[in-house]
């Protein structure tokens, strides 16, 4: 493949056969495991909007149950789209505002816990985000920083520690698994099975957390780039505010985008270096598509297996001491 060859084009799907795909995928299963629809959890972007849509699509609105799980961290205006959401598809819907719950799990407070072990004067009316420097731009091994506005608004940066960068991640990760045991409760209530939002980048990069929003019963996008997820939401008809909407982990109290926290470029650029990364092509044809030079690219596939091996936990099921006849 030449230069001119690789670009954008290479993501571009059939539509309509993709959804086919993804329509038998979801009904074979739910039939297999004779559960009546899915409960999907809407959080305002666009992966979660698109599994609703292709929920609707495949089982009709009457089958679908969506979830709006805001936080007093939330942005405000997570809610109101989450909610255009499902009322575009017309899919019966409630809020579980988990701010007590986190609350009661001491979530808050073992987060700033450990911002204050690197930040000692962190408190009430502070806003924080965790971030990552680029690894376009250096060979140097990166490490997480804490990024904290104080009430006057100014903004100051820490290195992290090993144990606050972990007590801030463990702390956080209480949102995603009290979002899921919601998920879990109201897929109970309704004979449903949970479905999971990831794209290709969160779930090859392990952008997920294990037993939170890494759990579902069936995970209908993890197979499409990021680029190929908005172009399968506008033939749905996601709302226009989804689709324009930056792509944002909406965790940290300081709003941050994915970038920043995790992945090493932009969806569009991130898409077709993985993409080329697994299809061979040659590292000078990648770079020439995404505006990089090959070295760059070359430190972006390291970062690429860095982040399937330090994740490879994440993806395993539980480990058992001797084999046990499975049930069908």
């Amino acid at each position: 493949m030449t230069a001119a060859a690789f670009g954008p084009d290479v993501l571009t799907l059939d539509l309509e056969y993709e959804f086919e795909r993804i329509r038998l995928s979801i009904t074979s299963y739910l039939a297999s495991v004779r559960r009546h629809g899915l409960v999907v959890a809407l959080s305002g972007g666009i992966d979660s909007s698109l599994v609703a849509a292709l929920a609707v699509r495949a089982l009709g609105p009457e089958r679908v149950f969506g979830l709006h799980m805001p936080e007093r961290e939330s942005s405000n205006e997570t809610l109101a789209i989450s909610q255009s959401v499902s009322d575009t598809f017309g899919i019966d819907s409630v809020v579980e505002d988990i701010t007590a719950p986190l609350e009661a799990f001491g979530a808050y407070r073992r987060r700033d816990d450990a911002i204050r072990l690197v930040c000692p004067e962190y408190g009430p009316g502070f806003r924080s985000k965790i971030v990552l420097p680029s690894v376009v731009d250096s060979h140097q091994l990166r490490l997480y920083s804490v990024v904290v506005v104080d009430p006057s608004g100014l903004e100051t940066s820490y290195r992290l520690s090993q144990n606050a960068y972990l007590g801030i991640v463990a702390a956080t990760n209480f949102k995603q698994r009290v979002r899921k045991a919601f998920e879990y409760y109201h897929a109970d209530r309704l004979n449903y099975a949970t479905s999971g939002t990831p794209n290709r980048l969160e779930y090859d990069q392990g952008f997920f957390v294990k037993l939170g929003d890494g759990a579902a019963d069936i995970k209908p996008i993890a197979h499409l780039y990021k680029s190929q997820v908005y172009a399968l939401a506008k033939h749905l008809g996601v709302p226009k505010a989804v689709i324009a909407r930056p792509s944002t982990t909406d965790t940290y109290s300081l709003p941050q985008s994915q970038e920043e926290f995790y992945f090493s470029l932009p969806h569009d650029k991130m898409d077709l270096v993985l993409y080329g990364k697994n299809n061979d092509v040659p590292v000078s044809d990648v770079a020439a598509a995404v505006g990089l030079t090959s070295e760059q690219v070359r430190r972006v596939y390291g970062d690429i297996d860095q982040k399937r091996r330090s994740t490879r936990y994440m993806h395993l099921p539980p480990e058992l001491a001797a084999p046990v006849q499975e049930i069908v």
